[in-house]
């Protein structure tokens, strides 16, 4: 985990600093101009990366389906059970690393490209735990999902046999880690908003004052 986090902090940190964007006064209150900001292009590279890993793992299950996973992932998914938690990470994976992470390109997007001391300090805790705890989380729950729901199939087609209480054995060591990366999750969210209000009053507030002159 620390070498992802090093990774992620190291691609995301030499982003090309874009220009900044404005924002102007209007007859119905004030306007923020679209375009390029530097925390929206992190957060896009970030979720063009998430968008690398998850393409790259789906390889990965479509190849070891057919070669080296016994048994078949196919088979795991298909039984239910245990295996939901599989079906269930790579779904979060998808929803949150990649297109929530994309979506909050977007917001940071639509905001003045000068940051706060504390608005940027949130919006890197948002970066950094939304992306690092969906990673962690998604991943905690494919692995045990794949462990157990395998163990419950027959020993025939490569399974151990497992009853539910057999499998939840295996399964429950991971439920407090990723109980805890969904909460890095959550307070990355949070941060983020805060970030987001921070420097929307910031922005407004500039706009009031220019308008003043």
């Amino acid at each position: 985990m620390w070498h992802f986090t090093s990774l992620f902090a190291t691609v995301i940190s030499h982003t090309v600093q874009a220009p900044y964007m404005g924002a102007r006064s209007t007859k119905g209150g004030f306007e923020i101009v679209a375009g390029n900001n530097a925390w929206a292009r992190r957060f896009m590279a970030a979720a063009i990366m998430q968008g690398a890993i998850i393409v790259a793992f789906t390889v990965f299950l479509v190849l070891g389906q057919i070669s080296i996973l016994k048994p078949e992932v196919s088979r795991v998914i298909a039984s239910g059970g245990a295996g939901t938690w599989f079906t269930f990470g790579y779904l979060s994976y998808l929803v949150v690393g990649v297109i929530g992470v994309a979506v909050s390109s977007a917001f940071y997007h639509y905001l003045p490209g000068s940051f706060t001391r504390a608005a940027s300090v949130l919006a890197w805790v948002h970066l950094i735990l939304m992306n690092v705890g969906t990673s962690a989380a998604a991943g905690m729950m494919m692995y045990a999902g794949y462990q157990g729901g395998a163990a419950m199939l027959p020993t025939a087609i490569g399974g151990k046999g497992f009853d539910a209480q057999q499998a939840h054995s295996i399964m429950a060591p991971f439920v407090e880690p990723i109980a805890g990366s969904i909460l890095a999750i959550l307070a990355g969210v949070i941060a983020g908003g805060a970030g987001f209000l921070i420097a929307y009053r910031r922005a407004r507030t500039f706009v009031e004052t220019d308008a003043n002159f």
